[in-house]
């Protein structure tokens, strides 16, 4: 923990000094992303910057108090313990500033939903959870754009990938990172017989355009043919989706919700960034694997995270072991289950870096 608030530290006073530079001062561009960094880190760093000011105060009082001056030693003694609780107070606001991860403070990122096991009933539980996510963010005033949608016969998605822009937006979303099942009678079910399917969820940062160096020659361009009618059931096609593939990587994105090539193109530049930033950022995280392990989970899209029994009208959040009213949640109402599983994540960082010595 001291270690990853010291490397925030360092980058913090770096940003400082670039910010001034007059290389950086004469590009708009680096210059905004190099304040928006800055902007995410101040709140924490500044934080321990005045936790750090308090433990060397303290250190002196000691000092002062096994020293031989007696006036000292009882200055000392007088103040130690209105140190030592605003020490306190100032390590638990560090720790909440930091729930969510280094990333919490974003205020874009990509949303993709994924029928898994199931076949048309997954494909429309996928529909449900998009509709699910949508309502929740009008409710938070977010902006949701379409990035590719591929629809299903029966009115299902395959898998929709969706642009969040909002304050905010990530710190909440990330929680939904993982496996969704679904327990109900399917529509196609004649003999009212309870099914379980399975959609996943992937939340992902969207990085800042200077912080994934991707040039035209590291990828690929395919336009291809895809049918435009919902379940395609339109038998007109159209050139316009893009198929991004990454050389080094083999990583593919399509896109086609847009009319126009250029718009798929852009759009599918904007996840390829995405899906790169968040595999440099797993990486990162594999490697710190070991320090700890978070009780709110890895956020793997393999995990299963969560249950919704429409029998029983029940929403079961695997992670928390809290149950909540599915009707209610299904609607977009989610503030309450994303309220627990950030409380969850808190107490996690305050059991795991509680102590402040």
């Amino acid at each position: 923990m001291r270690e990853i608030l010291e490397q925030q530290l360092a980058r913090f006073e770096e940003l400082e000094r670039l910010m001034v530079d007059p290389d950086v001062l004469a590009n708009p561009a680096r210059l905004a992303l190099y304040m928006r960094e800055h902007g995410s880190l101040s709140k924490a760093t500044k934080k321990y910057q005045h936790f750090k000011r308090l433990n060397t105060q303290i250190s002196e009082a000691l000092a002062m108090i096994a020293g031989d001056d007696l006036e000292l030693r009882q200055l000392a003694e007088a103040e130690l313990p209105d140190l030592k609780a605003e020490r306190e107070v100032c390590w638990s606001e560090i720790l909440d500033s930091i729930v969510g991860g280094e990333d919490a403070q974003r205020t874009r990122c990509m949303l993709e939903i994924r029928a898994g096991t199931g076949g048309d009933e997954a494909a429309l539980f996928a529909r449900d959870l998009y509709e699910m996510y949508r309502h929740y963010c009008e409710t938070k005033g977010w902006k949701v754009e379409v990035m590719d949608l591929s629809p299903t016969e029966l009115g299902g998605f395959k898998e929709v990938i969706l642009g969040l822009e909002g304050e905010g937006v990530y710190r909440a979303m990330k929680y939904e990172n993982g496996g969704h099942r679904v327990q109900r009678v399917p529509e196609t079910e004649t003999k009212g017989r309870v099914q379980t399917s399975v959609a996943t969820v992937a939340v992902m940062a969207e990085p800042e355009d200077l912080e994934v160096d991707l040039k035209p020659a590291d990828y690929s361009v395919e336009r291809i043919r895809r049918a435009s009618g919902p379940g395609g059931q339109h038998v007109n096609k159209t050139a316009s989706a893009i198929r991004l593939v990454h050389t080094a990587t083999g990583m593919e994105v399509c896109c086609q919700d847009e009319k126009s090539q250029h718009k798929n193109l852009s759009k599918a530049i904007r996840v390829l960034k995405s899906r790169l930033y968040e595999m440099k950022r797993s990486e990162e995280m594999k490697k710190r694997s070991s320090e700890r392990r978070e009780k709110i989970g890895s956020g793997d899209r393999n995990e299963r995270i969560r249950t919704y029994n429409f029998p029983q009208n029940r929403l079961t959040d695997h992670r928390v072991s809290q149950n909540f009213n599915l009707e209610n949640v299904i609607c977009g109402n989610l503030t309450t289950v994303i309220d627990a599983l950030i409380e969850c994540d808190r107490q996690a960082q305050r059991q795991a870096f509680g102590n402040i010595d």
